[in-house]
């Protein structure tokens, strides 16, 4: 094993036992327990390597890196719920980690997609809304100023917080179809998982340009429904709460699919993580306003 790699390796192990000793009670015992537990696991397979006489791949390394990423993202995630009532200060958006690793989707969706769509684009949403929030927020921009940062902050804004979504939405274990209260209530509103399916993908193909397709709960009228955006933030419908997003601008298909878009959707249903849906469904309900 090349001296470098077996450094790296030692340095990762560092890092996980510095990560083990710095768990406090910030975080429920439970918790602390499954990402220990998270952090075994992860050290047994760089263990495993570095005992290996095999030929470590620059694969192996990136997915052991980006296991150890989503290890510290769920650790600061975990924090931050704990500290839901503080927020997060204005100007300090983060890009969250992706929940799997970058070629994890293939082969529907590729490595050198998701590295370009996660890091590059997703990236520059967030530096955008960052700069937005502290223009409007921390420097209080002239009065002449203020419809452009109110822009910057809805484009921005909106892409930021679509991706995160869309990220989540997905999932390398997928069961490729909806489950437990989100599909009796898709079968309620829409006839069956068919038509829904059906109607979610003429919205997704129907988009020109730039936009989104997505699944909405509406807490106004106890339905859901389905609508397009174009880019981020137009064509929205105020009050609803989207559960399931499919990016459909180009940066997200292009590479792999160039212009044929239907192949993209129809291949996007087999990485859908319809556990994420039902979950974000179960909470969106319990918001019900007067119905009109």
């Amino acid at each position: 094993m090349d001296n470098t790699v077996h450094q790296y390796l030692n340095d990762l192990m560092d890092w996980g036992n510095d990560i083990s000793r710095g768990l406090d009670e910030s975080l429920s015992q439970d918790k602390n327990e499954q990402i220990l537990e998270r952090l075994r696991s992860w050290q047994s397979t760089i263990l495993h390597l570095k005992e290996s006489e095999q030929f470590i791949s620059q694969h192996d390394l990136t997915a052991i890196n980006a296991e150890g990423e989503r290890i510290l993202f769920d650790i600061k995630h975990s924090k931050q719920i704990n500290n839901r009532n503080k927020g997060i200060p204005y100007g300090q958006r983060k890009l969250p980690a992706l929940p799997y690793a970058y070629n994890a989707l293939e082969p529907y969706i590729s490595e050198e997609i998701m590295r370009l769509h996660h890091d590059k684009h997703h990236q520059g949403y967030v530096d955008g809304l960052n700069k937005a929030e502290k223009e409007l927020y921390i420097k209080k921009p002239d009065a002449k100023f203020m419809k452009y940062w109110l822009r910057e902050q809805a484009f921005h804004g909106s892409g930021h917080q679509l991706h995160t979504i869309f990220w989540f939405n997905m999932t390398p274990n997928s069961t490729k179809r909806p489950e437990g209260e989100l599909s009796q209530k898709l079968n309620n509103d829409f006839g069956t998982w068919e038509q829904f399916k059906s109607l979610f993908t003429k919205t997704a193909t129907s988009v020109e340009g730039d936009g989104w397709a997505l699944l909405y709960w509406n807490p106004r009228n106890g339905k859901l429904g389905v609508q397009s955006f174009e880019k981020h933030q137009f064509f929205q419908i105020a009050d609803i709460i989207p559960l399931l997003v499919l990016d459909m601008w180009e940066h997200a298909y292009y590479l792999q699919y160039k212009t044929d878009k239907k192949a993209y959707i129809e291949n996007w249903w087999n990485v859908v993580n319809w556990n994420n849906v039902n979950n974000r469904y179960k909470k969106a309900k319990s918001l019900m306003w007067n119905l009109f």
